[in-house]
């Protein structure tokens, strides 16, 4: 290790807090679920934050981008596999599939569950390389699969998804919109899991003039998606994996409101869901606190107060 990755690491450790933890004071366990042929815990790590995808604006993009270097990145993953998170949700790139192989190379032992994206929503001929480094899921992305819906193109997902099988993968559908899952339903595909969007961003401004009367400027975020998308999930047998719980970060200014935001969606989802959580411990140690807060949820235990 060069000195630059030493100090690297002594400077995350101190701007994140107290991410080594200490004998006895390992946060309390995740609970798990059976997937495909992996147990995985409830609470997934998500991977925007750590590429500067804030859904916010370029600024925090910018800022997110500027502290995630390789090296914090990787720190992230270990940190979340330390604090019991045993699952990385990570769309596909070049530089996601590099730390993907370094951080296995560190000794990193947790799933990988991946959303096709860039190159590999282009080229499915990539499908069995990707294959090889053993996902244990690879869904459709869900901005493509919306915009599929809407264009009245869904063969192409379902070819990709069966794209997927050939391939040996348990394949998925990734969407913002409740009405894509209700649709892939009553036709019947063979899909093997749902990522489910708790907030229906990928609303066109038209869209949202014919349901609410106008159009917000930016993503559309609004207070019950998260209800819409919920009652979906139920309906389904299969599993589902619920993302933007914290509304892009809109669900984080107090503690309260973060609480309430993990505890709707996860006394709300079927007992065989798990979420995904990006996280950006930039100014404490979100990690810890994420998981032992969906552990005490999961727990039936009440709110903090």
């Amino acid at each position: 290790m060069s000195a630059r990755d030493g100090a690297t690491r002594r400077e995350f450790l101190g701007i994140a807090g107290s991410l080594a933890v200490t004998a006895g004071a390992a946060p309390p366990p995740l609970p798990k679920v059976k997937f495909g042929q992996v147990e995985i815990t409830r609470l997934i790590i998500g991977s925007n934050p750590l590429y500067g995808y804030s859904h916010f604006n370029r600024i925090l993009d910018n800022l997110m981008r500027e502290w995630m270097t390789q090296d914090r990145r990787i720190e992230v993953l270990h940190r979340a596999e330390q604090c019991g998170i045993n699952t990385w949700q990570v769309h596909y790139n070049d530089p996601t599939i590099e730390d993907l192989k370094r951080y296995r190379a560190e000794g990193g032992k947790m799933h990988w569950l991946l959303l096709a994206d860039f190159e590999l929503m282009k080229n499915w001929k990539l499908l069995p390389e990707v294959a090889r480094l053993n996902p244990i899921g690879i869904a459709h992305h869900g901005n493509r699969t919306d915009e599929r819906f809407r264009a009245g193109q869904m063969s192409i997902v379902r070819d990709f998804v069966n794209a997927v099988h050939d391939a040996g993968v348990p394949a998925g559908v990734s969407t913002h919109n409740p009405a894509v899952i209700e649709y892939i339903e009553e036709h019947g595909w063979n899909v093997d899991y749902y990522m489910t969007c708790m907030y229906r961003v990928t609303r066109t401004p038209e869209e949202a003039r014919k349901e609410f009367g106008e159009a917000p400027v930016g993503e559309i975020y609004m207070e019950r998606d998260p209800e819409r998308m919920c009652a979906v999930v139920r309906k389904t047998r299969k599993t589902c994996f619920a993302f933007k719980v914290l509304g892009a970060g809109r669900n984080v200014n107090t503690p309260e409101r973060l609480e309430a935001a993990f505890r709707f969606v996860l006394t709300n989802i079927k007992p065989q869901d798990a979420i995904i959580v990006g996280m950006f411990p930039r100014f404490k140690d979100e990690i810890r606190e994420n998981v032992e807060i969906v552990s005490r949820i999961l727990a039936g235990g009440p709110a903090a107060t």
